[in-house]
C-alpha cells in the first residue's frame, strides 16, 4: 500500500473500497487506519466474495451513498452508468472496476471513481479519492 494512503486517510471518518481488494490483507491494512465499508469486485477471490456484498447503501450525514464495484449489470452501458443502475434514490455512487478516476454529476447523482492506489491500468498515475459530505457532496482525487 502506498504510504500516501495512510496519510490521506488519517483524518477521515470512514474508508470506502469499491472492490478488487485482491487479497484480504488490504482490508486488514485499511481497517488499521479507520473503519472500512467495502464491496467485492471481479478480481476478488471467492473467500472475499463470501464476506463482502456486491453493492451496498451507506447513509452518512443525511446522504445516501451507493457503493459498488461496477462490473455487474448491463454490459452495453459504460461503467459509470452500469454502477448507477444498481441503485435507486441515492445521492452519490462510488464505484471502481475501470480503475479510471471519474467525477461527474449524472441526473442529479454524483458518480465517483477514486481510481486505484496500486493498479493504474491505462491511467497516467494511480489515485485515491476523498469525499466530503457537508452542505454539498465534494469529491476530489489525490494522484500518486
Amino acid at each position: 500500500m502506498p504510504p500516501i494512503v495512510f496519510t490521506a486517510f488519517a483524518d477521515v471518518e470512514l474508508i470506502l473500497h469499491a472492490g478488487d481488494l485482491v487479497d484480504e490483507s488490504v482490508l486488514i491494512e485499511l481497517e488499521a487506519i479507520k473503519p472500512v465499508k467495502a464491496v467485492c469486485g471481479n478480481c476478488d477471490p471467492f473467500e472475499l466474495e463470501l464476506k463482502l456484498p456486491h453493492s451496498t447503501i451507506i447513509e452518512l450525514n443525511g446522504y445516501r451513498l451507493g457503493l459498488t464495484h461496477g462490473h455487474q449489470g448491463n454490459r452495453n452501458l459504460p461503467t459509470p452508468l452500469r454502477a448507477l443502475s444498481r441503485f435507486e434514490q441515492v445521492d452519490l455512487v462510488v464505484f471502481g472496476h475501470s480503475h479510471a478516476p471519474y467525477n461527474e454529476l449524472v441526473d442529479g447523482v454524483r458518480l465517483f471513481n477514486p481510481g486505484s492506489a496500486t493498479d493504474r491500468r491505462n491511467q497516467p498515475r494511480c489515485s485515491i479519492g476523498i469525499i466530503e459530505l457537508g452542505q454539498t457532496i465534494e469529491c476530489r482525487h489525490i494522484f500518486i
